[in-house]
């Protein structure tokens, strides 16, 4: 049951901590935060900072979210229909909550949409392979 749960949540989570928690008065002003940095051969100074983590995080939850798509069975039509939803509060918070207007954000949302849209592709795929018919 715990792997219908669609894992593009724990971004959505975490940035609506970030925005309504602790942090609400600076909370998209913490995405510019510099988490590290390291300077590289070339001199230059290459910087993450947390709302890139968090993107780069997304992505691969992505990864597992699609492997976790060529699974068949029962709970993947749930992982699925949850996923939607994630999605839907995505887009609604993109265009609903000002703190939410942000680039990390967006990006956050697209991933949620290859998320949902690669899991309908690879489960169809997957199950069309499953199918045989007999002559």
């Amino acid at each position: 049951m715990l792997a219908a749960i669609p894992l593009m949540i724990i971004p959505l989570i975490f940035y609506n901590v970030l925005i309504f928690g602790p942090f609400s008065g600076s909370g998209v002003a913490a995405l510019s935060m510099e988490m590290f940095s390291v300077e590289m051969l070339s001199g230059a100074v290459w910087m993450m900072q947390l709302g890139d983590v968090v993107v780069v995080t997304a992505l691969a939850l992505l990864f597992f979210e699609v492997v976790k798509a060529t699974r068949t069975g029962g709970w993947s039509v749930v992982d699925h229909l949850l996923s939607t939803l994630v999605f839907v509060a995505y887009l609604v918070e993109f265009l609903l909550i000002k703190g939410a207007a942000t680039d990390t954000f967006f990006i956050l949302a697209v991933v949620a949409f290859i998320d949902l849209i690669a899991g309908f592709s690879v489960s169809i795929k997957s199950a069309g392979r499953d199918v045989s018919i007999g002559l």
